[in-house]
Order: C-alpha cells, then structure tokens, then sequence
C-alpha cells in the first residue's frame, strides 16, 4: 500500500482522522472538490449535510477508481463546510460512516475541514477535496 497513516507519540491521537500520511506511491492523484452530486449532476440531499457529505466521499470513491485507485491511496482530503460551527460535526461524522459502510472501507484519514461562507453552487453544503498516491 502506497499509504501509511500515523498518529505519532507527541501528537494528539484523534478518532476521526490521521495526522500524518507518509505516501511512498509513484503516482499522485489531485481530485477536484466532489459534492453532492449524482452521475447526471442532480443534486442529492437538500439541506441534509450527512446526506450531502456521503454523496461527496462517494464521488470521490468513484474518482478514484477511475484511475485505479481507491480509498487506501488517500494521503490527505480537505473538507470544506459552508457556515462550520461544532454543531455540524455529528452530521459531518454521519455521513461519513454512511460512506464507509456503503463502500466497505476506512475513510480515516489525514484531513484538514475548513469553514467556508459559500461555495460553488448555493445548494451545496460541503465539498470534499483528495490526494491520493497510487503505485
């Protein structure tokens, strides 16, 4: 596996993410920030983040696997919230355990979630950005 995650003595060992990734692949993948989208560009989940994150780590799951990759060769996601407050985190949690259950896989990772006043389109409530290396 291209990928090792760590969290590493002197450093807080969160549940939710990893804080080091150390990727030894020979390829690097740069996605574009997935959102709720599905494959013909409808929206899913209006005004439901759990439902907006899950579509979003899902899409990145299929960007992925159109290069051969998957969610073991993610060495850093960036997620970004419209409007965060810590009261958005059970639903950010949520819709990622959908993910990870619809996809079968450990979506921990590196991951650095940032609060946004807006984003592209006015009915997005997140979007999920991936770097992943491949052998």
């Amino acid at each position: 596996m291209p990928v090792q995650l760590l969290n590493p003595d002197g450093l807080p060992k969160p549940d939710m993410y990893r804080q080091v990734a150390v990727a030894s692949g020979a390829r690097m993948v740069f996605l574009a920030g997935q959102v709720a989208r599905d494959a013909e560009g409808r929206p899913i989940g209006a005004g439901d983040l759990a439902a907006q994150v899950e579509q979003a780590y899902l899409n990145v799951a299929t960007a992925l696997a159109a290069v051969g990759g998957s969610f073991d060769d993610v060495a850093k996601l960036t997620v970004y919230v419209v409007e965060w407050d810590g009261g958005k985190l059970a639903d950010l949690g949520a819709g990622v355990q959908r993910a990870a259950a619809q996809l079968g896989v450990d979506l921990v990772k590196p991951i650095t979630l940032i609060g946004v006043v807006s984003l592209g389109e006015p009915d997005l409530l997140v979007e999920v950005e991936a770097v992943a290396v491949l052998d």
